[in-house]
């Protein structure tokens, strides 16, 4: 248990890694016949980290400075993208460049055409993208083959989706999902520490301005399944509507609140702000974290039963996730309860240290700044 604060002080020192939305790139392909039109995006923050397009160095990269790097950005993606088939390779070239915003800022649109040596029955996609700078990089695929559609998550270690003339499995497009939703939840260090702040004082009772332990392991357990469950309903409601593209929001805005929701939780540990109602601000603030949630699953386009299904396997992943987290941390802070260890240390400087770093993922995600800097020396 006391190595949590030895996790909270190194992710303090690696803010900056932490402090944005997890690497995507949005990749579409439809096949007919012995060629396969692709579309790809790819986020130019990735791009410059990789190929430093900023050729100025001025924080922007502008039009002129990526149309100048076009064929190096193609062949940069291209090389790292196998597609072939049951009649041999298909090699791609790009045909056209563009950008596009998303959510979280610019990205590169590389459109191009793979052409196979005869018409196949099998396809196969092999995706390395980032994965040399960024082992958690993730590539959301939408396919399109014989008019079905299939959807899937290519990571470092499941680089490779297959497709043939057999219909779609939806269990494994679902299970995909599930998966990654677990993830999302495991390399979200902001929804990590907003969930571990409010859980801190779970084992624990504020009397006439003190924290003393609860007496029965029940009182924690009733405390925490209100917690994640106003946590749960709330996010599963804006991931829904923001799937469905009922509600859409800048990811600044969104990235930005989410900070601001993780000060909010630790600091109500120092000074309480909701005292003996930190359930409400789980649902006041899982609103919000629903909206990140579904950054991953809005941008794919994905048709009505597939959206319906991935949307239903995330949401599974984002619980289990949380689950796991809880049934990691309630028994260890409950054995630790009465001691000085916890009472002060882990819960006073931990959510001091909670605080902190997330102000500095607010400063960096409200304001667009970079402390990267002033952790390199």
């Amino acid at each position: 248990m006391t190595r949590i604060l030895v996790v909270l002080a190194l992710l303090l020192c690696s803010s900056n890694s932490l402090a944005h939305k997890p690497s995507d790139s949005y990749l579409k392909l439809a096949m007919d016949g012995a060629v396969a039109e692709g579309q790809w995006d790819i986020a130019l923050r990735d791009l410059d980290h990789a190929l430093g397009l900023d050729a100025d160095q001025d924080g922007a990269i502008t039009w002129g400075e990526l149309r100048k790097r076009h064929a190096d950005v193609a062949a940069y993606a291209l090389t790292r993208l196998d597609i072939t088939s049951d009649r041999g390779a298909c090699p791609a070239i790009a045909v056209q460049h563009l950008v596009d915003e998303h959510t979280d800022g610019a990205y590169a649109v590389i459109r191009f055409r793979a052409s196979c040596p005869a018409i196949p029955t099998q396809w196969a996609l092999r995706y390395r993208l980032f994965f040399d700078l960024d082992p958690q990089h993730r590539g959301l695929l939408k396919l399109e083959y014989l008019g079905q559609t299939h959807t899937a998550i290519l990571s470092r270690s499941n680089d490779v989706e297959r497709v043939g003339t057999a219909p779609a499995d939806p269990v494994r497009q679902f299970v995909a999902y599930v998966r990654d939703g677990v993830w999302h939840i495991w390399i979200g260090y902001d929804h990590i520490l907003f969930l571990l702040s409010l859980l801190l004082p779970s084992v624990l009772l504020r009397k006439a301005g003190n924290w003393q332990a609860v007496d029965s392991l029940r009182e924690s357990i009733v405390d925490v399944l209100k917690i994640v469950t106003a946590f749960t309903f709330a996010h599963s409601i804006t991931l829904s509507l923001a799937t469905f593209q009922v509600v859409s929001l800048p990811s600044r805005w969104v990235e930005s609140s989410i900070a601001a929701s993780v000060i909010v939780a630790a600091l109500n540990n120092l000074r309480p702000i909701f005292p003996g109602r930190r359930w409400t601000a789980a649902f006041f603030f899982g609103l919000i974290h629903g909206l990140g949630f579904a950054n991953v699953l809005s941008a794919l386009g994905l048709p009505q039963a597939a959206r319906l299904s991935s949307l239903v396997g995330f949401n599974v992943g984002v619980e289990l996730g949380q689950l796991a987290v809880v049934a990691i941390f309630l028994p260890l802070a409950y054995r630790l309860r009465h001691t000085w260890l916890y009472q002060r240390l882990i819960l006073t400087a931990g959510s001091v240290l909670i605080a902190v770093l997330a102000t500095v993922w607010l400063l960096e995600r409200s304001l667009e700044l970079s402390f990267s800097a002033f952790y390199r020396g």
